[in-house]
This record gives C-alpha cells, structure tokens and sequence, in this order.
C-alpha cells in the first residue's frame, strides 16, 4: 500500500519527480525512489543511533498513534502520539519543567504517597497525572532537544517540523503526493494514510 498517493487533483507540483503514474484519479508514488530514500533515513538514523543519539518520533492521527508508540518502545526511543503541544521543542524549558512535575507525581504515585492526600486533592492530582501522561507520556525520559525527528505525516505535524526547522533538528519526513519535500532533510515518498504503509517504515 506504499504506492499509492493522494487523488490527482490533491497534489503538490513539487511532488512531480516522485510520481510514476496516475491510476483511476490516484496518483501512484515511485518505489524506486521510496527505496533509496528509505535506505538513506536507515544509513542516517544507524549511524546516528550506534553514536547514541536520541530520536523522536511524531504521528499524533488516532490510526497511527498506536504504530508510533510500538515502534518508538521497541527502539526505545521517544515519541509524540496523542497531540502536538505548540512550542514542546522551541520552548522546551516549559516541557522541561513539565517534565519534572511529571516525575514528581508519578515518584508520589509510586511511594504512595497521595493515598494519603485528602479525597479531593488526591483526583485533582490524578486527574493532572492522567493528562500530562497523555501529552507527555512518550517523551517522559527525555531530557534535552532529540538529535533527530522522524513525521509521520507532514499536513498533520506541520507544527512539529516548523519547530525542527527552527532550531535545525535533522527530520525524517513521510511525504504523500500532496505534500512539500523541500521542507524535510530526508523526505520518503509514500502513503501516509494506510497503516501498513507506516509500520513499514516506522
């Protein structure tokens, strides 16, 4: 399912050189290049992963959410999959403080200590854990900028590559026929609509 694109009157001219033909109104992506690029992502991301680098994966549609955080445990490492919260990397003292309150409750949580809060105080805090593990759940051990951002689906992540762009991280983009390879480092053209397209490249 990689090879197939957006509908032909939903595409984005730069996307020319990376489709291969139109099929009843589809656009169908070029496997060939998907390869090369793909092998490109992998030579990159091995090569960063053997020097320890920290990477973070973002896909935040509910269909994906799940293929994001399977494949970012078992490479362990962080992901983004529930929202995009503005200003997570260009403002990460906020996240880091965040962050630190994260732990803290969860460390509570732990020792047992708000059973021993009062009723009210004890759901006001839980219901704040719940959120923060929502948001923050996937990046909760990270503690500084990712070296490398990998987007599932750049329409839906624009925030997130803005941010990458702004402060210079290197990105992975999954790029379908509507949209901008320029705005990546590496961009891989295929479906960002069908899950098993996904998994494979996750």
């Amino acid at each position: 399912g990689v090879h197939f694109g957006h509908g032909t009157r939903k595409w984005n001219p730069k996307m020319a050189p990376y489709i291969s033909a139109k099929r009843k109104g589809i656009h169908i992506t070029n496997l060939t290049r998907t390869a090369r690029f793909l092998s490109e992502a992998c030579d990159l991301v091995f090569d960063a992963a053997s020097r320890g680098k920290q990477f973070l994966i973002v896909g935040t549609k509910n269909k994906v959410a799940d293929s994001v955080a399977r494949a970012a445990i078992k490479a362990r490492c962080h992901c983004v999959n529930k929202k995009w919260l503005g200003g997570m990397l260009t403002n990460w003292s906020t996240t880091e403080t965040r962050l630190h309150k994260f732990r803290d409750l969860r460390m509570e949580q732990k020792t047992g200590r708000l059973n021993r809060l009062p009723k009210r105080d004890a759901a006001v805090v839980k219901r704040q854990l719940s959120r923060l593990q929502t948001y923050l759940g996937g990046i909760k051990y990270m503690t500084g900028l990712p070296d490398i951002v990998i987007i599932v689906d750049q329409h839906e992540e624009y925030t997130a590559l803005r941010e990458c762009i702004t402060l210079g991280i290197p990105t992975i983009c999954l790029i379908d026929t509507n949209c901008d390879p320029d705005l990546a480092d590496i961009s891989i053209p295929a479906n960002d609509d069908a899950i098993s397209s996904i998994r494979l490249i996750l």
